[in-house]
């Protein structure tokens, strides 16, 4: 029979061997998904320098679109999550895209400071590749190239109906169908036609 001595070195042994082969799996695994995250798309750098809405213009814009409980909300370039706030607080399903992860940020802490928590989302995302397909209404805040940029993304992706709020940029030549001013500041509402229209470009 063996030892004392003998017996807890071969524990130790079989100790050691454990904790290495551990020690190799945590290391694979690790190496793996340091990989996988070098391989993640980086994002590029935003569009547009963030400059909020006024809550008076959020809150026209609510009206302008109507919404309420059963709207699904997305804010294109979401800033300090605001719009989604109050959407959700209206009853709507609310989320926010915005490719600056600083405005992303922001925004949750927005939310957990007016208890809104679990009830917005917001997504880090490049607004031109995301998936927004479910939405009732959009609203924006960019650029005039940038909304033209935007466009036909609306039209393919967007079921007919949708409602459209863009905060002082229009869409060219494609008509609002109804604008409206406020404090200096011009709200124009689209909604999406069952085929783009034949006179906008594409």
């Amino acid at each position: 029979m063996p030892g004392a001595g003998e017996t807890i070195f071969a524990r130790r042994k079989e100790t050691m061997q454990s904790w290495t082969k551990s020690c190799v799996v945590v290391l694979v695994v690790a190496l793996m998904a340091a990989a996988a995250f070098g391989q993640q798309k980086k994002l590029r750098e935003p569009d547009v320098v963030f400059v909020p809405t006024p809550q008076e213009v959020v809150d026209e814009m609510m009206k302008l679109a109507k919404v309420g409980p059963g709207d699904v909300l997305y804010d294109l370039g979401c800033g300090d999550g605001r719009t989604v706030i109050a959407a959700a607080k209206l009853g709507a399903r609310a989320i926010g895209i915005d490719i600056n992860p600083e405005r992303i940020r922001e925004s949750n802490e927005n939310a957990a400071r007016q208890g809104m928590t679990g009830k917005v989302t917001f997504r880090l995302e490049d607004l031109f590749e995301a998936d927004f397909h479910d939405a009732t209404v959009v609203t924006l805040y960019l650029l005039p190239s940038l909304n033209l940029k935007l466009r036909p993304k609306l039209w393919k992706e967007l079921k007919p109906g949708t409602r459209i709020v863009s905060h002082d940029f229009d869409m060219d030549d494609w008509k609002p169908e109804k604008t409206v001013e406020v404090d200096g500041h011009t709200l124009y509402l689209w909604t999406i036609p069952a085929k783009p229209p034949v006179t906008a470009k594409k």
